[in-house]
């Protein structure tokens, strides 16, 4: 076991991650090209949960954890790019004002200094290349979508040329009872199991200043945004386990291995793959799954190549990011 601390100022590591998440009888991920169906692969049938949802969540999670952030719902970005000239005196012609523009968004909002944005559509705040970059999640096996029909026992009608209360009771009194409930459809899987793969450049970093501690708080996001984020369509989902891969170096030399670090020792499909480092299969291939515990998922670190170190969460624990990583056993 390594023993680590947070440092200050951008990460000097470069990082993967696995999440595993689930969703029983919900919708994950609805298409507004297929009448809100889930997304699924028409190859193979396979679940889809586009990176825009997954970082969606993210946002979401880190807002309620007292975070600034730039993309929210019904706001008019250029209001912020707007500001941002503003507050750091400059008209947005020039690099320098641009510069510093762009400086004050990735000081001010954690999810453009971890995602990046594109900052030009008003006041000119340049553009930002976000270190942390997010997959479609895919399920591990194909999913089966329902459609389930559902009654509402109430209508929305706009009676016209009702001026009062009473002009709404009297059209109510009129109407045929089954004309005052409607008939609908909900999209749903039974269960999903689905994996998301992600990357941290500590490259990129640099740039816009994502540290260890927001590092940080984009793991706890990961593992508890769903917690945060329930809704009538999307079923109970949840985060399962999530792996996180630190790229450390192997030289012996300071300097050699902290390029090491920061550029990596291994290429990240040798670390994301499924059934490589991590296996995720079925206990029973018989049978569909229903439930997490149907699956067996099995971690084999004498896989892991050298310099490279892995964090194994299912729940979050602050000690475990800071103590908690372990490298290839031999």
């Amino acid at each position: 076991m390594t023993q680590t601390a947070l440092t200050t100022g951008p990460i000097r590591n470069r990082y993967e991650f696995l999440l595993l998440f689930d969703v029983e009888n919900g919708n994950p991920n609805g298409d507004p090209d297929s009448g809100n169906a889930p997304r699924v692969d028409p190859e193979d049938g396979h679940g889809l949960v586009s990176d825009v949802a997954i970082k969606r969540r993210i946002r979401n999670y880190v807002q309620a954890a007292g975070e600034n952030i730039f993309i929210q719902h019904g706001t008019n970005l250029n209001r912020e790019i707007f500001r941002a000239r503003t507050e750091t005196g400059g008209s947005g012609r020039s690099k320098a004002e641009v510069d510093k523009a762009r400086a004050w968004m990735c000081q001010q909002f954690y999810d453009v200094r971890t995602f990046g944005a594109v900052m030009s559509t008003g006041a000119n705040a340049g553009q930002v290349r976000g270190p942390v970059q997010v997959t479609f999640a895919r399920s591990v096996n194909p999913v089966f979508g329902l459609e389930a029909s559902i009654t509402r026992g109430a209508v929305a009608e706009d009676v016209k040329n009702a001026k009062t209360v009473q002009d709404f009771l009297d059209w109510e009194a009129k109407q045929d009872e089954d004309k005052l409930r409607t008939m609908g459809r909900k999209s749903f899987v039974p269960y999903g199991l689905f994996a998301a793969k992600g990357f941290v450049s500590a490259h990129l970093a640099e740039g816009t200043g994502f540290s260890e501690a927001d590092l940080k708080l984009l793991l706890e996001a990961l593992l508890n945004m769903y917690d945060h984020d329930r809704s009538a369509s999307k079923g109970l989902m949840s985060s399962r386990r999530l792996f996180v891969f630190r790229h450390v170096g192997t030289d012996s030399d300071t300097a050699q291995r902290s390029r090491q670090a920061k550029l990596g020792c291994a290429p990240a499909h040798k670390l994301l793959d499924l059934n490589e480092i991590v296996t995720v299969k079925l206990k029973d291939e018989g049978k569909p799954a229903r439930r997490f515990r149907d699956y067996d998922v099995h971690v084999d670190r004498t896989k892991l190549p050298a310099g490279v170190e892995l964090l194994d969460l299912d729940g979050w624990d602050t000690a475990q990011f800071e103590n908690g990583w372990q490298g290839r056993q031999e």
